[in-house]
């Protein structure tokens, strides 16, 4: 069975770098489309044949420095890219004497595998989720909501850590980074496309290159329709791409939580109470990609970027053996500034009848809030530090004789 874990992770990594490679000749397309705009556009109309041709000698000259270009923007992704995430997010690193439970949970992880341990940090919100970033070992981090922490149990959360850390070790965080930088070059250059397009003002009615008797006229329109379809193409295919290389990884790295955990049952009773609850307010669609669970989906699936609860739960059944409780009912968090808390003290007052605050709960065999308080005497019947002979108040642990 690990054999064939390992195996899939391989191979799956091998269509990873193909599908990036295929990012990158998006690129190129999208230059040849932006090139195809800048002959009509500048150049004014002519036959269609001599603007391809232009086009085509237009993008061979500037292949180099797109190419420069692009590799620039992967760089500053990549000098930058945690501190843009952390700033959507507001993620907070911790270390062990801030969060000692979770701290100890990951660190467990790690050594019972050799891993080095990534950064750790927590997010402040009511939603249950978590996600891995980094493109090296310097930079890997492993990131959960305050939600997460509140309302899963220890192995729920050291199941969660382990689908991270897997993602971290099948080099699915680093990957999934460099798609996303990739389609945003080609969201940016499709940008800058429509508005040479659009801003330009259509300006092929009149040639601007005198003399030249074979260009012709009647292409400019098929031309700025040729270079429209390669542009939404292109933008189209990287979405895809890049969607599809998160859904593939769900199942593989929910196998390597089992494996690191020895646990199915926690991961699916993580699942279960993560689903449909992991949304992140604010946060953008690319942070969601890397989440344990994205709610967020598109037409029929299409752009759905994890599979189901449903069929990663199934797998987890029938591959590892776990067992489904079925969908989890929580109750809602509760808030100390929440309106019902606030509701309560203004009914009540800050302290209730018996001098409770209303958010206290009662721990079990405490006596009722009803109850006579037992009487105390003003000082202790030994004072620290005291004259142990000097004259001391008499209380009800004094003998009465």
């Amino acid at each position: 069975m690990a054999y064939g874990l390992y195996s899939h992770i391989q191979s799956n990594r091998r269509r990873s770098v193909v599908l990036l490679i295929g990012l990158f000749l998006l690129v190129y397309l999208m230059t040849f489309a932006g090139a195809l705009v800048a002959e009509v556009v500048l150049g004014g109309d002519a036959r269609l044949d001599f603007l391809i041709n232009a086009a085509v000698r237009r993008t061979l000259y500037s292949l180099p420095w797109v190419t420069i270009g692009t590799i620039v923007w992967i760089l500053i992704a990549y000098k930058f890219h945690q501190s843009m995430i952390d700033a959507i997010t507001g993620g907070q690193e911790v270390t062990r004497q801030d969060e000692p439970r979770l701290y100890n949970l990951l660190e467990n992880l790690c050594i019972s595998r050799g891993i080095t341990m990534p950064k750790l940090k927590v997010m402040e919100s009511d939603a249950l989720n978590a996600f891995a970033t980094g493109l090296n070992e310097k930079q890997y981090s492993v990131t959960v909501t305050t939600g997460l922490l509140t309302r899963l149990d220890d192995p729920e959360v050291e199941a969660v850590l382990g689908h991270e850390l897997t993602h971290i070790r099948n080099g699915d965080v680093r990957l999934l980074i460099i798609a996303v930088v990739i389609a945003g070059v080609i969201s940016f250059f499709a940008e800058i496309v429509f508005r040479a397009l659009f801003q330009g003002g259509f300006n092929w009615r009149g040639s601007r290159r005198g003399g030249d008797s074979d260009r012709g006229k009647g292409g400019a329109m098929v031309a700025i329709l040729i270079a429209l379809a390669l542009i939404a193409i292109a933008w189209l295919l990287s979405i895809v791409i890049r969607f599809a290389l998160s859904r593939q990884r769900e199942f593989l790295a929910d196998a390597g939580s089992v494996e690191l955990t020895k646990n199915p049952d926690a991961m699916i009773s993580a699942l279960r109470k993560i689903e449909g609850r992991g949304e992140l307010e604010g946060s953008t669609s690319a942070v969601m990609e890397m989440c344990v669970d994205n709610p967020r989906s598109g037409f029929a699936d299409l752009f759905s970027t994890h599979p189901s609860v449903d069929s990663r739960v199934e797998a987890l059944v029938k591959f590892a053996g776990g067992h489904d409780p079925g969908p989890i009912a929580l109750p809602e968090p509760q808030h100390a500034d929440g309106d019902e808390t606030l509701d309560q003290s203004a009914s009540s007052g800050p302290f209730d009848q018996a001098g409770t605050s209303p958010s206290e709960t009662p721990r079990p065999g405490a006596p009722e809030s009803g109850a006579p308080k037992p009487f105390l005497p003003p000082e202790p019947p030994i004072r620290l530090g005291s004259d142990p002979l000097a004259p001391r108040v008499p209380g009800p642990w004094d003998s009465k004789r």
